[in-house]
């Protein structure tokens, strides 16, 4: 399929121009992150992990609103296996960060689940859901022995681990316990519709690691790049790719700033994946500027920068409908994706969209750049 049957473009007559608007949109955003920073994710700054499990299913986007109203605006959640009644939360930091805060998070989170009725009743007895199995055994030995009190709380305990939450007090019937325990949980304690899983928290120092390695599978990324355009093309070729990524992540980082997307690992596998279709675009052009090599050894009146033109112009009908398909494809995530994946989507539209841009303005333009600087050595065999 061919969007122009000849086309005869010149592509290199613009390339101050680009260079100029790419200069300018990454020095501003290298200025503005080191200023203010990115929007760090929980993944890098850290934050509050809680597993909770549900008596009743529970929409996802109803949870996400909750969240929003108190708040949480940047609040990830994860159904557990596809399921509609148990969710895995991470909200970012706050404060100090300390593990009681923390905590203070989580039962924070789990009143804002409660019902009104169970907020009020949460006021006058305890959530047997909510209770360790030191706090249950302490309140049944007010009334009862503490070996039997002991003996209890550990067989609710246990139905607890068993059944995640425990939905009716004749589910501690069944399990054995007498009928005076029971009726003295029932008058002491209620059973709320939210129960606590799990509760974790990721330090700052984690988040240092994760930046750390997000750089470097990016630098180590780049570096295998390098070597296997060297080795496939020239050393030239291999240089002007790297430039061309290192490139587009910087212009897309800016982007990430300005469009104020939160940094998480999301945003990391994005990057290195615009690093891969970018790179797979440039070499494209470059393996049909290697193929016009004969043609250019043949004219010889023809420069460079009109063999990269002819090179370029030849697969601009392959450029337009690789990069429009993956565009439309990415925008309809951004725009019916969902909020999980819209930052994933919408940096991954940008990186295509400046993929396609420098595999021309970029990559063609610095070898082009030599050839008007030092001919044409290093550039055709």
């Amino acid at each position: 399929m061919r969007f122009f049957k000849r086309p005869n473009i010149n592509f290199m007559k613009a390339k101050y121009i680009a260079f100029a608007i790419s200069l300018a949109i990454i020095i501003t955003g290298l200025i503005f992150i080191k200023k203010n920073g990115l929007n760090y994710g929980i993944d890098f700054v850290g934050g509050t992990l809680l597993q909770i499990k549900f008596s009743h299913p529970v929409k996802i986007d109803e949870l996400r609103a909750k969240l929003k109203e108190s708040g949480f605006k940047n609040a990830i959640i994860q159904a557990v296996e596809n399921s509609q009644d148990e969710y895995i939360i991470r909200v970012e930091k706050m404060g100090t960060g300390e593990e009681e805060e923390h905590l203070k998070i989580a039962n924070r989170l789990v009143h804002l689940f409660m019902s009104p009725d169970e907020e009020k009743l949460s006021k006058e007895k305890l959530n047997l859901n909510l209770m360790s199995t030191a706090e249950i055994r302490d309140l049944l030995a007010r009334a009862f022995p503490e070996e039997k009190a002991q003996i209890w709380a550990q067989k609710i305990a246990d139905l607890k681990k068993e059944r995640k939450i425990i939905k009716s007090f004749e589910e501690l019937k069944e399990a054995g316990i007498p009928a005076a325990p029971l009726n003295y949980l029932k008058e002491k304690a209620f059973l709320g519709s939210v129960a606590i899983m799990r509760v974790e928290y990721v330090g700052p120092q984690v988040g240092k690691v994760l930046r750390h390695k997000a750089v470097l599978a990016t630098v180590w990324a780049l570096l295998g790049m390098l070597i296997y355009i060297a080795l496939r093309f020239r050393l030239l070729y291999g240089f002007s790719a790297v430039l061309t990524l290192a490139h587009d992540v910087l212009v897309t980082l800016a982007f990430i700033y300005f469009l104020n997307i939160e940094f998480d690992l999301k945003i990391v596998a994005a990057l290195l994946t615009i690093v891969g279709y970018s790179i797979n675009d440039t070499i494209v052009v470059y393996d049909r500027v290697r193929e016009n090599f004969p043609l250019f050894r043949k004219r010889k009146g023809m420069s460079f920068s009109e063999l990269l033109n002819l090179s370029i112009n030849q697969t601009l009908s392959r450029t337009i409908l690789t990069s429009g398909t993956t565009l439309l494809a990415l925008l309809a995530l951004v725009l019916f994706g969902g909020e999980v994946i819209h930052g994933f989507a919408l940096t991954m539209f940008i990186g295509v969209i400046v993929g396609t841009y420098s595999s021309i303005y970029q990559s063609c333009a610095y070898l082009d750049l030599w050839s008007k600087k030092f001919g044409t050595k290093g550039l055709v065999r």
